[in-house]
């Protein structure tokens, strides 16, 4: 029997949706379904969804692990003071954790944002060298103007925009490794230097524990902001960064993200179009609240 290849995923009851579709494209994409063990860091999830989101397992014989996390007192501690938003909820910072959360046995574990989809066998990322480093990531296309902000002088003090930066959505982590750096007490030490409200949620605070400590990888394994031009150069994970995203309620976004319709099938007709509707009545629901 091969290792089980463990694979990270955090998310709120508004995105069951795209977690299913992300795990989905990883089954489809490896002939070692059975290997793979998807780790899901959550909030509430109603049990329709659970049931949406355990058809992982009755269609390829992959398991799941679930981590409740609203009954976690580590989790409320931790961002309790950390900066959210409606896009950005507090569940974004739960892989900051992972090492705290994961049982201590798993040694290595693929963290996946849940807007991505993966269209190459996720073992062949699994294996990939860190040279030592505790964790694994992708530059980041935007790296300058996300350390720097207005006029790339913003964040003077916190960032070199000279300095590599790595987009978060997709990390290959040496869980041992980044125990050794004790991620919680590192994020302390930042928020005591008052920089907490001027970073870029997680993906700043990563790129500050982590600075200098990382390895490399190539492009094709986070290929950000995936638009049409990437259905040419063979990407090995799409991650839809833009504001235009493959479950889009406007045609014209959907008609404009990398393989949107071939992400509506991993995701199903019947998921897909119950998600839509999920997102509209949430959608009108904030327009009238806003008109109130």
């Amino acid at each position: 029997m091969s290792a089980p290849i463990h694979i990270v995923l955090a998310f709120d009851d508004n995105f069951w949706a795209p977690a299913y579709t992300v795990m989905r494209s990883v089954c489809l994409s490896t002939h070692r379904r059975k290997d793979l063990v998807f780790h899901l860091l959550h909030m509430p999830i109603s049990d329709e969804h659970r049931y949406d989101i355990e058809g992982i397992v009755r269609e390829f014989g992959a398991s799941l692990r679930w981590y409740p996390l609203e009954k976690s007192e580590l989790f409320d501690f931790f961002v309790a003071e950390l900066p959210a938003s409606s896009r950005w909820p507090k569940i974004v910072y739960a892989r900051l954790l992972m090492a705290d959360i994961l049982p201590t046995d798993i040694e290595r574990i693929i963290y996946l944002d849940c807007d991505m989809l993966v269209r190459a066998p996720i073992e062949k990322l699994y294996e990939l060298d860190l040279g030592g480093h505790p964790l694994g990531a992708v530059q980041d296309s935007l790296q300058p103007f996300i350390m720097g902000r207005r006029d790339m002088r913003q964040n003077v003090g916190i960032f070199d925009t000279a300095d590599s930066y790595f987009n978060s959505g997709m990390l290959l982590v040496d869980l041992p490794k980044w125990r050794e750096l004790n991620v919680k007490a590192e994020v302390a030490v930042i928020a005591g230097k008052g920089w907490i409200e001027r970073l870029y949620y997680d993906q700043d605070v990563l790129n500050l524990v982590f600075r200098n400590r990382w390895q490399a990888l190539p492009w094709r394994w986070n290929t950000i902001d995936a638009h049409l031009a990437h259905e040419a150069l063979n990407a090995h994970i799409l991650h839809y960064t833009r504001e235009a995203k493959p479950w889009g309620l406007f045609a014209g976004m959907l008609r404009s993200s990398a393989y949107s319709r071939w992400y509506r099938h991993v995701m199903t007709n019947d998921l897909f179009y119950r998600f839509m509707r999920h997102r509209w009545k949430r959608y009108w629901l904030k327009k009238l609240r806003l008109a109130r």
